[in-house]
């Protein structure tokens, strides 16, 4: 079925990259493709200095585990300052290194299968492709490690084991009924995505997902099953409903040592709180799709000392405090589109909630928020949230579901409309509660 809203394009999209830079009302804004959310210390330390030197001094996490930073004024600096980190291993790639993977695979135990080599292999094959080049910026890969966290994210291509020696592949968030051992999922992505470009409408722009076109999931399958060694399953029709965050405080590792799940307000680090967490990390950090950093190998002599460090500079570890699962697009300024200040009024809500943010705890069924300065709602969760969405004359706050690419389909006329901060604090309270 399609899923997506598609008519009437007549370019490729625009999505932003390291190299190709969006132009916004503060200057440019570069993203950069983090496959896995996985990061060395290094890597991270060398993003913080960059959005320093080059952008407005702020790391910006994305819903795809990416980063992303703005200001950033002409030329190539930033980018070449990240060429050199190893963060863009290929120009003629950058922006289709789109990949999420299990944050916590590997490290807690509970997964059926470490996805961390497969996440390597996957980004190693994809920029030997030279045909992948010509995916759209918007197409998605998932590697879920068995625990359904991320295979529901809105990928259009995804693996999820479902047991020992065994992955389904996953098209548009539904089934295929293809099943195939581990050794070969990352092939079926690549093919998947193979598939997927020789689609009509693709490769001029007019289409971005899977999903988009009607019979295109069956049809990729088709050519996977046609390529590659697999086997057929009955087909599941129960996909687990993915988290409203992700990992937030202390995490045990069978090994004795511990991993820390860090929330980052709104989803935006400071350089100074990404230098931070570079010069904590082991050796890695691992970014979520909740926009959040998870800093493994941690031992419990430094983990107290680790935690209070963070704490103090403003980080949140407790997945009681009210800025878990809140987000917001841009906003003013940085967005010439936007109504509104969303990430101030946002942050005056939080301080409305409680004071300080910490200490006080979320209801049982608190569902995610996010802030948008118009219609479009940029930057939104998947699933069921509450949207305050910013109008000429306040917010308009509402309850929704979100299918592929967002899906939203309320019109302005929807919702409950609030002409101050009081009412829209009021209105979000009563509607977060709700499950």
């Amino acid at each position: 079925m399609s899923k997506g809203h598609f008519s009437g394009r007549s370019h490729p999209d625009a999505c932003p990259g390291a190299l190709q830079v969006h132009s916004a009302a503060d200057g440019g804004l570069a993203r950069v493709r983090v496959p896995g959310g996985r990061l060395t210390a290094p890597q991270l330390r060398e993003l913080a200095s960059a959005a320093k030197t080059c952008g407005n001094g702020v790391v910006e996490l994305t819903s795809r585990a990416n980063v992303q930073v703005r200001g950033l004024g002409a030329g190539d600096a930033f980018a070449a300052r990240m060429a050199q980190a190893g963060l863009l291993p290929s120009a003629t790639h950058e922006r289709v290194r789109n990949v999420l993977a299990s944050p916590l695979s590997g490290l807690d135990g509970r997964g059926i299968l470490d996805v961390g080599p497969l996440t390597r292999e996957l980004d190693l094959r994809l920029c030997g492709t030279p045909a992948l080049a010509g995916l759209p910026g918007r197409f998605l890969f998932a590697l879920d490690d068995g625990r359904g966290d991320v295979a529901w994210l809105g990928a259009d291509a995804a693996i999820l084991p479902t047991g020992p020696g065994e992955v389904a592949l996953l098209l548009a968030e539904a089934d295929s009924g293809l099943r195939m051992p581990p050794g070969s999922a990352v092939a079926a992505l690549l093919t998947a995505a193979e598939a997927f470009l020789t689609e009509p409408g693709v490769r001029e722009g007019r289409v971005w997902r899977i999903g988009e076109l009607p019979g295109c999931a069956e049809r990729v399958a088709a050519r996977v099953a046609a390529t590659l060694e697999t086997t057929s399953a009955p087909v599941r029709r129960d996909p687990v409903p993915a988290p409203s965050h992700g990992p937030v405080g202390t995490v045990e590792q069978p090994s004795g040592l511990n991993t820390l799940g860090v929330t980052a307000p709104l989803g935006r680090l400071t350089s100074a709180q990404a230098a931070l967490l570079a010069g904590l990390a082991v050796e890695e950090v691992r970014l979520t799709p909740w926009r959040g950093v998870v800093l493994p190998g941690l031992s419990p002599a430094a983990l107290s000392g680790v935690a209070g460090r963070l704490v103090a500079a403003g980080l949140v570890l407790d997945p009681a405090s009210p800025w878990t699962g809140v987000t917001a697009c841009a906003g003013r300024p940085g967005c010439a589109k936007s109504l509104a200040d969303v990430r101030a009024d946002a942050a005056r809500w939080i301080a409305a909630e409680s004071d300080p943010p910490s200490a006080v705890p979320a209801r049982p069924g608190t569902l995610p928020v996010h802030w948008a300065g118009c219609e479009r709602r940029c930057g939104r969760p998947r699933g069921r949230a509450v949207d305050v969405v910013a109008t000429t004359t306040g917010y308009r706050v509402l309850l929704e579901d979100s299918g592929l690419d967002s899906g939203l389909n309320s019109g302005p006329e929807s919702g409950l409309n609030c002409a101050d901060i009081e009412e829209t604090t009021a209105a979000v309270a009563a509607l977060r509660g709700e499950t």
